[in-house]
């Protein structure tokens, strides 16, 4: 019998994993069944098994791709200085506004909730928001340096305020499919402007 090839894990694994965040988006995590996933997905409880122990850690894996995700509209690691950050933070918030989306925030909000509860998933939650944080702090005081932004300003804090608003926002895009994006994103550019003025 002639081995399975690595790529065809990997899109199997990601083939489950989407099965399980459409399955979590809908019913959320813990009214979701691995027989939910392998039905939604077409495959046997036991195959769904075979690639993750638990639900826990398909919450793990969805996590950190979804971190991915999202730092990869943010681009931190291009950043070298504000203004470069800048454009890359508002895309980011706008980017909640895709109906595409709309699955992937609601999913995205129940993470938060299950990184109180799962150890495992607030690593992955904690590393995705600890990562960029850490990185627009640096920039915060490389800014500061340059007499760009105020110097009494705590970079820490100024960072953990940008994470807050989007945090905010994914919240708000989860449950109230009415809201302005457009209106939150350049209010939050006016805000923006304000500080580095």
């Amino acid at each position: 019998m002639p081995k399975v090839g690595e790529e065809h894990l990997r899109a199997r694994r990601e083939e489950i994993l989407g099965a399980a965040a459409r399955c979590f988006a809908r019913a959320g995590f813990h009214r979701t069944t691995i027989q939910d996933i392998a039905a939604e997905s077409g495959l046997s409880p036991g195959l769904v098994y075979r690639y993750f122990a638990d639900k826990e850690a398909m919450i793990t894996a969805i996590a950190a791709r979804w971190h991915e995700s999202q730092a990869g509209l943010l681009r931190t690691g291009d950043a070298g200085t504000t203004e470069d950050l800048v454009p890359g933070y508002l895309g980011l918030l706008r980017s909640l506004a895709a109906p595409a989306e709309r699955e992937r925030v609601r999913l995205g909000v129940q993470i938060w909730a299950e990184a109180l509860r799962a150890p495992e998933v607030e690593a992955v939650a904690r590393a995705g928001v600890d990562a960029p944080r850490e990185v627009v702090a640096r920039l915060v005081r490389a800014a500061q340096d340059r007499g760009e932004l105020p110097a009494g300003l705590p970079p820490d804090g100024l960072a953990r305020v940008f994470i807050a608003i989007y945090q905010g926002l994914a919240l708000q895009t989860a449950w109230d499919a009415g809201l302005d994006n457009d209106a939150y994103v350049r209010a939050v550019e006016g805000l923006v402007s304000l500080l580095t003025s």
